[in-house]
């Protein structure tokens, strides 16, 4: 009974989660147009004049309200459980970007955020048991094995060369190189957030974990790249499209977070074939819908739209037209 009432109250932690996060997008993301309008360097240039404008702190501080739900949520239910209902954040900042920054969001886009919360909910409901822990230095065991040492190696590889070599040259270009960054930091803060987790309900319940340089060990690396992750974010934000960030984020990050769990916990252990190949159709769906909403993040307006159409119509007039001309002649 014990691990249900977890389970109940990790899902409704991250619900809210998402609640909050979602709207936070929308408020960071005015708070970034009313910094730029002032003349200062845009975030997407690497300044910084942002920090001056209240309304990005309102949202900073709407999406630290978020992510401490979210940190609850993971000391609660496993995180294969918790990851994938960050998908709710997809819905709630892309209709608040259609209405608020008017951001418009075709009808296909809204098809790709109902596909990402399908493809969502088919890995929540398939997703592995996460085995008991019950000590900090039960984690640390787990991430000092081979496995996720070469995967936390293979990450911090990769975004040294993101942000060194990359984003000089090509971050204002293409969207997926500061996504990358954070999602796969994002992937190794979770492992983190887990483990303080862990130890401060552990701490709660009687038994201090703080005793343990691990765990401090662990809070250190959590806000690093917490820090590192929101600078890019930011980055992202005031260059593309906020209906499009959110998901491609929400996707990249919630791969590379299951990843990072079923190397360093082993999930895939207790899984039958079916419910590994029902949580793979899960992730294609997740993708499907992330492929549509950016292949149609511009549909909704009407110029892209009548720029569509009005090409067709120019055909179909200069071919009635022809007609007509090869009707007159043969008279």
């Amino acid at each position: 009974m014990r691990g249900i009432s977890d389970n109940v109250h990790g899902v409704i932690l991250a619900i809210s989660s998402s609640i909050f996060i979602g709207a936070s997008f929308i408020i960071k993301k005015k708070g970034l147009k009313k910094a730029g309008a002032t003349g200062g360097t845009r975030a997407g240039s690497g300044g910084h004049s942002y920090l001056l404008e209240p309304m990005w702190w309102a949202g900073m501080l709407t999406m630290i309200v978020g992510e401490g739900a979210n940190f609850a949520a993971y000391a609660y239910a496993p995180a294969i459980l918790v990851t994938p209902l960050g998908a709710l954040s997809i819905i709630v900042s892309a209709v608040l970007a259609h209405f608020i920054l008017k951001e418009r969001l075709h009808m296909f886009g809204i098809v790709g955020c109902v596909l990402c919360l399908v493809g969502s909910i088919s890995i929540v409901l398939h997703a592995p048991l996460e085995r008991k822990i019950e000590s900090v230095m039960d984690v640390w065991h787990l991430a000092s094995e081979a496995g996720f040492i070469i995967y936390t190696c293979v990450v911090v590889v990769t975004v040294l060369v993101l942000i060194f070599r990359f984003v000089p040259k090509y971050g204002q270009r293409y969207m997926v190189i500061y996504i990358g960054i954070c999602s796969l930091t994002g992937s190794l803060t979770v492992m983190g957030v887990k483990a303080v987790g862990i130890a401060l309900k552990l701490t709660f319940e009687g038994k201090n974990q703080f005793k343990h340089y691990q765990t401090w060990l662990f809070t250190v690396f959590v806000i690093i790249f917490c820090l590192l992750q929101l600078n890019y974010l930011n980055k992202a934000l005031d260059t593309f499209n906020t209906a499009v960030v959110s998901p491609v984020y929400y996707v990249m990050f919630t791969t590379l977070t299951i990843l990072a769990s079923m190397i360093m916990f082993k999930d895939w252990d207790h899984q039958t074939a079916t419910q590994i190949i029902t949580e793979l159709c899960g992730f294609v769906t997740i993708l499907s819908g992330t492929f549509l909403l950016h292949k149609t993040k511009d549909m909704g307006n009407s110029q892209s739209t009548n720029a569509i159409l009005l090409p067709k119509n120019k055909d179909i007039e200069s071919r009635q037209t022809n007609e007509n001309s090869k009707e007159l002649v043969e008279v």
